[in-house]
């Protein structure tokens, strides 16, 4: 019966691309030329924050400059694409455009950029908004990615996991430094919420990394949760030009 109903509804709103709008052969998917001029991440990426990296994978880790210098509070990180062209209209699709058609493929393309991170059945826990930004919004994105991606692996996730304490500024234009001094001390553990993450692995879950400054925060809150390990993936990564 399901089966029959999913068929009449994709004859009448048969399935289109994401980003382009035409026709494709199922749902939730991208057209061939937008699948094409998708900046997926592949090949060796650093091991803490998902950014791209020149020369071949020899199966040992590897973390970029950045990385290496400031090292994160966090295990291990991945990203699914390239902030910029079809991913940057993605992720402001989902975020701005009321697009929640998004994140369920969105959390197919992190769930294979990150795989490695879904080993030992992890805690899947978004980054908070403050709640007047939530109410304005009406939705915290990286909580329909997290959801998304805990149903498509069957791990569990915990939408409050983590609570925003004070409205912070908007982040955009800011060193890193700045960044981090804005965001210290700004997330928390619920509490009501924080018994589940003691002793155990938690997946932190974004849309958008950028200096890091924010998921570092939420890795502390973690930790301050009693978090055995944590570990950070997000759809788009911001990388240097």
């Amino acid at each position: 019966m399901f089966a029959q109903v999913q068929t009449a509804v994709s004859l009448i709103y048969p399935p289109r691309c994401l980003t382009c709008g035409d026709l494709v052969e199922a749902g939730g998917g991208l057209c061939g030329p937008c699948w094409r001029e998708t900046p997926f991440i592949t090949g060796t990426v650093c091991a803490s924050c998902g950014v791209p990296l020149p020369g071949e994978d020899d199966g040992h880790r590897s973390d970029c400059d950045d990385c290496l210098a400031v090292p994160r509070p966090w295990d291990a990180g991945r990203a699914a694409l390239v902030y910029s062209g079809n991913a940057r209209r993605l992720v402001l699709a989902l975020k701005h455009g009321d697009r929640s058609d998004i994140a369920a493929p969105a959390a197919r393309w992190m769930a294979q950029a990150g795989a490695p991170l879904l080993q030992g059945t992890p805690l899947i826990a978004p980054v908070p908004l403050h709640w007047t930004r939530l109410i304005r919004r009406r939705f915290n994105q990286s909580a329909l990615l997290a959801q998304a991606l805990g149903r498509l692996t069957g791990l569990e996730a915990c939408p409050d996991l983590l609570v925003r304490r004070c409205r912070t500024p908007v982040l955009d234009g800011k060193s890193r430094e700045a960044r981090s001094r804005t965001m210290a001390d700004t997330l928390a553990p619920h509490p009501r919420r924080a018994g589940r993450a003691r002793g155990r692995g938690v997946l932190l879950v974004d849309d958008v990394m950028t200096s890091g400054a924010t998921l570092a925060a939420a890795a502390l809150a973690c930790r301050k949760a009693g978090a055995a390990e944590v570990r950070v993936l997000v759809l788009a990564r911001v990388t240097k030009d």
